[in-house]
């Protein structure tokens, strides 16, 4: 139960007002006209896939970042203004950036 149905709950009489400032969930990320690029690494012998290039905010790449490590259940790291994924998700993650409506480029292989 949320706050707007509480108060409905105490004051049953009162009709609330919709504000302009009420946060919304669906937070649209910046979409730049540059490429974001895809690439694939062995760090340590394990495959991690980095994307970097981002030239938005830090937050929205974060979560981007964020976002990206949830669908694929993977773990991943942002760091020095790259998304560092482990393991050889390009293809997928391409599909997802694209879907959301960012060019993507894929450097190395």
């Amino acid at each position: 139960m949320d706050l707007k149905d509480q108060l409905k709950n105490l004051f049953p009489d009162h009709e609330a007002e919709e504000t302009p400032f009420e946060k919304t969930t669906d937070n649209p990320i910046w979409l730049q006209d540059d490429p974001i690029i895809c690439k694939y690494e062995k760090r340590k012998g394990k495959p991690i896939t980095i994307l970097e290039g981002y030239t938005g905010a830090d937050e929205d790449f974060k979560k981007l970042a964020k976002e990206l490590k949830t669908k694929l259940s993977v773990g991943g790291s942002f760091k020095d203004d790259k998304i560092i994924i482990q393991g050889d998700y390009r293809d997928k993650i391409m599909a997802i950036l694209k879907d959301k409506g960012f060019s993507v480029k894929r450097v190395g292989g």
